[in-house]
């Protein structure tokens, strides 16, 4: 949630006027995040996050939006985005496509503990299973063509024995079978910093800016690789216990899915690796710009090459 886009006062009133939300009251710019610019942005009707997309086009963010209008409308706790006077979702500033959705009522959670977890573990097990009736689609687009891609663009700035890795999981990652996966909506970026509670309790989903169709399991390595991980980025395996058990008591893997689960571990670390990488050593400009180390995901893709976590079925 980095800032990109600088707005003034009078050009946030101006946006507004297109809403039934009142006045500005105050807006700040937010430095977390790394792809588009946001702002917590206060009007006289409520708390709201403006999102500037800044890699988006037009045609690309109504299946984002209405996913997230979906789920919220489908009893899972998502920041469900503000209609215009048209009805509307998406609107432009600056040029660029624009959205407000709620502000949620809670923080992120850095150390996750067991409780949160399971709740976390539980939620995105009914968020796969409510996708199953949602009617739009989009192609994954951090897939394994992008990792290709990706490396191919970043290999001139890296070392001999960061390219040897690359190379070797790539290689991995071509030999597995993702297409009998069972697939469906995932979230494909559910860090704990893109979800809110207030003490064990849910408040909600947020940032569902990569939202896709994928396996179902790629989401829950993704997940997992962040929630059951310390500070040193070791995986805690009570935490790790905690999530996919109860994710499995709402949808149980299947036996190709168990079969997979140490390449979807190493898949999702190796998609934010690299994402990391490329922020690294090709950075876009930005007023607040927060770029991530990408020395996290290379650990944890080494640990789950010799030590995969286990599904707990």
């Amino acid at each position: 949630m980095s800032v990109y886009t600088t707005i003034t006062e009078d050009e946030l009133s101006q946006f507004l006027t297109r809403y039934d939300l009142g006045t500005l009251r105050s807006f700040e710019g937010i430095s977390e995040g790394i792809e588009n610019t946001n702002y917590f942005v206060d009007t006289e009707a409520g708390r709201y996050v403006l999102t500037i997309f800044e890699q988006h086009s037009f045609d690309e963010l109504p299946y984002f939006l209405n996913i997230m209008a979906f789920m919220a409308e489908h009893a899972i706790p998502t920041a469900h985005p503000i209609a215009d006077r048209e009805g509307n979702y998406l609107n432009r500033l600056h040029d660029k496509p624009a959205a407000l959705v709620q502000r949620l009522d809670g923080c992120g959670v850095e150390q996750p503990n067991v409780r949160q977890c399971a709740v976390m573990g539980e939620t995105l097990a009914r968020f796969h299973l409510a996708g199953r009736d949602f009617d739009g689609y989009r192609a994954n687009d951090r897939d394994l063509s992008w990792a290709e891609r990706t490396f191919a663009e970043i290999e001139p700035y890296l070392d001999e024995e960061d390219k040897a890795l690359l190379r070797d999981e790539l290689a991995y990652q071509q030999a597995q079978d993702w297409a009998h996966l069972p697939q469906g909506v995932i979230h494909a970026d559910l860090f704990t910093d893109n979800a809110l509670f207030r003490g064990d309790e849910l408040a909600g989903i947020i940032d569902l800016y990569y939202a896709c169709n994928a396996p179902w399991l790629y989401d829950l390595a993704v997940m997992v690789n962040d929630w059951a991980r310390d500070e040193e980025n070791r995986y805690d395996l009570e935490r790790v216990r905690a999530i996919m058990q109860a994710y499995q008591q709402v949808r149980p893997l299947t036996e190709l899915e168990q079969a997979e689960w140490p390449a979807a571990q190493r898949m999702a670390a190796l998609r934010f690796w690299l994402s990391r990488l490329k922020d690294k050593v090709l950075p876009r400009e930005g007023a607040l710009t927060m770029i991530k180390n990408p020395d996290v995901f290379r650990q944890v893709l080494l640990h789950h090459r010799t030590e995969p976590l286990p599904h707990f079925a």
